[in-house]
């Protein structure tokens, strides 16, 4: 639990440090993407770049509010249920600052509804411009103007590594459609055995509505910055008819006709 409460202590800081900061501050880019200054940092990407992983190292990998918070606390259940660690120990995200911390385990959400809890998560996040509505926000969306860069350029490169038997890819939506299969799946890629029992502990734990109820416990302050809603479609609350169009057109130019394209299920989550 220690390991636990100083990322999250040290989360706290950082955007407690943060908070009173200009605006043109908040954000620096790194190899022409933004990444928040309050959590990243130059000197990390650098010694990313010369990083060796182990055979044996696990790597969960998400484009901002696909289901980043969600897959890891599953991940984060399964390691608990399976090898009897103590509960709750926050997996460390290697662009996080401090450089010494990767089969992998890639996690997907349509791009309309990463779009909208991107623009919530700049809203409600203290160490992130604001923007003054969401027809402000989605220009810089698709242009690729945000932390972490453009939606559609991270698909494209997961997209050539999707038939490799290292990577798993789960999509958010298929997650919230049959949570258990999703960690079965998570358990079997991994090679992680534990039973029908604790799958189904780990599902019924892992609800988005559990882990919002419980994200003070998990992520302290931070819990109301990183779970709001988790729903599939409420793209619909915020979208033109216009901004949907140019979406569904980008979406076939970078992933039309593509096994990930599919995989989203683009037709069946981002249609009126």
């Amino acid at each position: 639990m220690e390991k636990n409460l100083t990322f999250l202590e040290d989360m706290k800081k950082a955007f407690d440090a943060f908070k009173n900061t200009p605006k043109d501050e908040l954000l620096f880019t790194y190899n022409g993407v933004m990444y928040p200054t309050a959590i990243c940092d130059t000197e990390t990407f650098q010694t990313i770049e010369t990083f060796e992983a182990r055979e044996e190292d696990l790597m969960m990998v998400a484009y901002p509010k696909c289901g980043t918070n969600w897959t890891m606390l599953l991940l984060n259940g399964i390691l608990d249920a399976a090898y009897k660690k103590e509960p709750a120990k926050v997996i460390p995200m290697i662009e996080f600052k401090a450089p010494n911390k990767f089969e992998m385990l890639v996690s997907f959400r349509n791009p309309k509804d990463t779009a909208v809890s991107l623009f919530n998560f700049y809203k409600n996040n203290p160490v992130l411009p604001t923007y003054n509505s969401w027809d402000d926000f989605f220009p810089d969306f698709m242009a690729g103007k945000v932390i972490w860069g453009s939606y559609f350029d991270h698909a494209v490169v997961w997209n050539k590594h999707i038939d490799k038997d290292t990577v798993l890819l789960k999509t958010f939506e298929d997650m919230k459609e049959d949570l258990k299969g999703s960690v079965e799946k998570i358990c079997k890629f991994f090679g992680i055995s534990i039973t029908e029992e604790q799958v189904k502990q780990i599902a019924e734990k892992g609800t988005f509505k559990s882990m919002k109820e419980n994200s003070e416990k998990t992520h302290g302050s931070l819990g109301q910055v990183v779970f709001r809603k988790g729903d599939v479609g409420d793209w619909k609350n915020y979208f033109s008819e216009a901004q949907s169009q140019e979406v569904d057109a980008k979406f076939e130019e970078c992933l039309g006709g593509t096994k990930l394209g599919e995989l989203l299920k683009y037709n069946v989550h981002c249609t009126w």
